[in-house]
């Protein structure tokens, strides 16, 4: 099992941890993964932290692909990869139309059209057998629509990127999950129940065909969970007062459950329902919507907050890491600002 440790990003003040990244290199952790929102972005964060370690590997968790073009994505990927050492790892995914129409001024799109042209583009560009040229729903490279100077031509990458610099994606839906099978080499799910693999595997399945139609003609090897990494986000809190631990977890999920995304489209809510706690994303949701947070919370399960994360004294941590390995997950984003709670995770999976 893998370990990488999220940073997240920062709040009203810029801030990074630097010294819990440099305990969990010290540790033997695999990765460390930025983020953004509409604050503070992904890759500068990341390219202060590629510069202060030597083998930690770097991920975005994820870029918001809506707020770059593929090709600006692609150049940001082959320049960090390079002055890392190779260590970097391309985390995607399309945000929401609350960030993406709200913050960044553009349409939100079809976001398993844009995910798929977004990621054939940059494979492209890193693979620089010829000048960039495609056309899609999303994407039009040279471009030639309203207001072109009809000057644009076909262009190769001046930097030679690694061709096989690892893409992952973030989605928890299932036509979502089936695509990121389909085009990346990682999943990132916002969070897991490990026992709950049957959610993912039909479209995992559908996803590695997808891929291996094309792949068998290629003469390349199959894709499936052999070679492609699933990467969930997982909290983990150390402390004797277990419900004292569950409180951040349960705010979080009563977060994106109750108030992420409109009542009749938000992701998360449909996700939760899916995992068993139809009536409970319901009244959570109901609640969060109506201004009253603290009840939302209240209303969140202790089981779904048991499941989803690592919680309380290390024993009990040490009993639940074995749910994450009995079911094989590959990796694990551990979101925890507690250097003891490092320590623990490494001596039990590394």
């Amino acid at each position: 099992m893998r370990l990488g440790l999220t940073a997240g990003y920062s709040g009203s003040q810029m801030s990074l941890n630097l010294d819990l990244v440099l305990e969990a290199e010290r540790l033997g952790f695999d990765s460390i993964w930025t983020a953004e929102a509409y604050g503070s972005d992904a890759v500068t964060p990341l390219a202060w932290i590629g510069a202060r370690t030597t083998k930690i590997r770097l991920g975005t968790a994820i870029m918001q692909m809506p707020a770059r073009t593929p090709a600006m994505t692609a150049m940001t990927a082959m320049t960090l990869d390079a002055l890392s050492g190779g260590r970097f790892i391309l985390g995607l995914g399309p945000s929401g139309p609350q960030v993406i129409e709200g913050w960044h001024g553009v349409a939100y799109g079809k976001p398993l059209t844009r995910t798929r042209e977004y990621v054939t583009i940059i494979r492209q560009i890193l693979a620089r057998e010829g000048p960039l040229e495609f056309k899609g729903e999303h994407y039009e490279i040279p471009y030639t629509g309203a207001g072109a100077s009809g000057l644009g031509k076909p262009l190769k990458s001046i930097l030679h990127g690694r061709k096989d610099l690892p893409i992952y994606t973030a989605s928890i839906s299932p036509n979502g999950v089936a695509c990121s099978a389909e085009v990346a080499d990682g999943l990132i799910p916002v969070w897991m129940i490990p026992e709950r693999m049957d959610l993912f595997q039909p479209d995992l399945d559908k996803g590695f065909s997808r891929a291996n139609e094309e792949r068998g003609k290629r003469g390349l090897p199959s894709k499936s969970l052999a070679n492609f990494d699933i990467a969930p986000f997982v909290t983990c809190i150390l402390g004797d007062d277990l419900e004292k631990c569950r409180v951040p977890v349960k705010g979080m999920l009563a977060l994106y459950i109750g108030g992420m995304g409109a009542r009749g489209k938000n992701f998360y809510n449909d996700y939760a329902k899916r995992l068993g706690y139809e009536a409970e994303a319901r009244k959570i949701q109901d609640l969060y919507l109506s201004g009253k947070k603290a009840e939302a919370m209240a209303a969140v399960p202790n089981q779904l907050a048991d499941a989803i994360a690592l919680l309380g004294p290390k024993e009990r941590i040490r009993d639940r890491i074995q749910a994450w390995k009995a079911h094989q997950v590959p990796t694990l984003l551990i979101g925890s600002g507690q250097p003891e709670a490092l320590r623990l995770l490494a001596e039990l999976c590394l």
